[in-house]
């Protein structure tokens, strides 16, 4: 597969821990917990604001979670690289749990959004420490076993969460969205504490030098969550609490570059940076870093704006419209865990070539499809997408994980998932800008999406409204297809060709 280096006897005694069965529930729970959050709350969203008030700031239960789990990642991934895998996981879910117990007792839309933040902090060591597992867990050949299943609870959870939290809102109270979690995270918890043990490792000392103490680098961490959770303010409500030009937009901005210049300065001079260099060093690394970024850029076309398409363009039911993006949630897990016999053939990053150029000319053929259409045409086009980027997306995290030892898998698959969730965040910022631009042009400045499909639900917007909207879903379909684009030349200059991978 390439470049072969020896890994160390730990390393294999990592991938073999005791009940590694019950230590598997416990991550795919745990996946659960973490995929289910946001399509859950989603639905009762009017329950919510029903019951608390704030429809002014509601979309910050959202963006307050996105934004704390995404700059902690790579403080989860450091941490769990120092200390293990477990305590960073048990912490994680502990706070996780609280975070969720306090938004069921939560007063105000105010404190439901800082408790969705504290549930943001545990979910980002979920997201990471469950990915930087499966790997320490089963050996290169057995992977793709762990992550197939991984995949297909995010698959099942992105499906049934909608209809979960429909029913909690019929027939009980918003508050038990947040409740359920507990006896889940518990029953995890309590399976990782009892069957999960790891070798105890000493932290790699310098050259010529004594075993060191672990050292982390607490200033480097707090560097990188400021300069992360400033910009991502920024991209979260620029263009929809104040305009992109407007000052508070340029305040942000300008916080944001001298807070990364801080972060640069802090990490150069620390003993174990947050973020090492040599994540972008090394170029395996640096290439499915950037390839998965414009994996998570590409992903906002369908999961923001298909549904948006399918009732105002298709005319379809609200629950009619969920089907025709929720299929493609069948074939990716089914092509991801396909796909070991592909990339066992022609290699981790060949594979992810055929899967990203695939996915890119899908994208291209959405703007193509006929006006108005059948819901059966953009069904097809997604079940298509989700085989495609299943075999992009799951030999990139694979290969990348298998290029590490133990003590850098963790930064490593840290790294990796950080750039794909800052790849949604811009590119919901800069799809929703072009589809409002387009928008604008088609109908004389006539508002942006969400007051046109508002209109729209309210029968009181005219077919050419239609048409407009079929025309920005099109132009952002096109964008998405440029990032597809992206992520091939990126894998075909950047990537070497045969991975390094470890033995094992």
């Amino acid at each position: 597969m390439g470049d072969i280096r020896p890994a160390t006897r730990e390393d294999a005694r990592a991938a073999a821990p005791h009940g590694r069965r019950a230590v598997v529930a416990a991550l795919m729970l745990s996946m659960a917990l973490a995929a289910l959050d946001s399509t859950v709350v989603s639905t009762v969203v009017p329950q919510i604001v029903g019951d608390l008030g704030g429809f002014s700031v509601f979309s910050w239960l959202f963006s307050g979670y996105l934004l704390a789990v995404t700059v902690t990642l790579p403080v989860y991934g450091k941490l769990s690289d120092t200390f293990g895998r477990k305590p960073v996981l048990v912490a994680g879910a502990a706070l996780f749990l609280l975070g969720s117990l306090l938004c069921a007792l939560a007063w105000n839309m105010g404190a439901l959004i800082a408790f969705r933040v504290v549930q943001g902090l545990g979910g980002g060591a979920l997201q990471g420490t469950v990915q930087t597992l499966a790997a320490d867990l089963y050996p290169l050949k057995e992977r793709p076993k762990i992550q197939s299943k991984l995949s297909t609870v995010w698959a099942v959870s992105a499906v049934a969460g909608p209809g979960l939290g429909g029913i909690l809102a019929a027939y009980a109270d918003w508050r038990w969205i947040f409740l359920v979690n507990l006896p889940i995270g518990a029953v995890a918890l309590w399976l990782i504490v009892r069957h999960l043990h790891e070798p105890r490792r000493e932290p790699a000392p310098a050259a010529g030098s004594a075993p060191a103490r672990a050292h982390v680098d607490w200033a480097g961490a707090l560097a990188v969550f400021a300069c992360g959770g400033v910009l991502l303010i920024a991209l979260v409500q620029g263009g929809v609490a104040w305009p992109w030009l407007s000052w508070p937009s340029l305040a942000l901005f300008g916080t944001g570059l001298a807070l990364s210049g801080l972060v640069v300065a802090v990490e150069r001079r620390a003993a174990a940076p947050i973020i090492p260099g040599w994540v972008w060093r090394r170029r395996t690394i640096a290439a499915v870093n950037l390839a998965l970024g414009a994996l998570g850029l590409l992903m906002v076309a369908p999961t923001v704006f298909l549904p948006t398409y399918a009732q105002s363009v298709l005319g379809l039911e609200p629950v009619t419209a969920g089907f025709v993006l929720s299929v493609w949630t069948l074939s990716w897990p089914l092509s991801a865990a396909l796909s070991q016999h592909v990339y066992r053939r022609i290699g981790f990053r060949d594979t992810a070539l055929l899967g990203i150029g695939a996915a890119t000319l899908i994208l291209f053929a959405f703007p193509f499809l006929p006006y108005p259409g059948a819901a059966w045409q953009p069904a097809l086009l997604m079940l298509l997408l989700g085989a495609a980027l299943g075999l992009f997306q799951l030999p990139l995290l694979v290969g990348v994980q298998s290029t590490v030892g133990w003590s850098e898998r963790g930064t490593t698959t840290a790294s990796v998932l950080f750039c794909r969730q800052t790849g949604q965040t811009i590119g919901a910022s800069v799809f929703g800008a072009v589809a409002n631009g387009v928008l604008a042009a088609r109908l004389g400045g006539a508002g942006d999406l969400d007051s046109v499909t508002r209109a729209l639900d309210a029968g009181t917007a005219p077919d050419a409204t239609r048409h407009a909207i079929a025309s920005a879903v099109h132009a952002v379909y096109l964008g998405a297809a440029g990032a597809a684009a992206l992520a091939f030349l990126v894998l075909l200059c950047v990537a070497p060709r045969r991975f390094p991978v470890l033995t094992e």
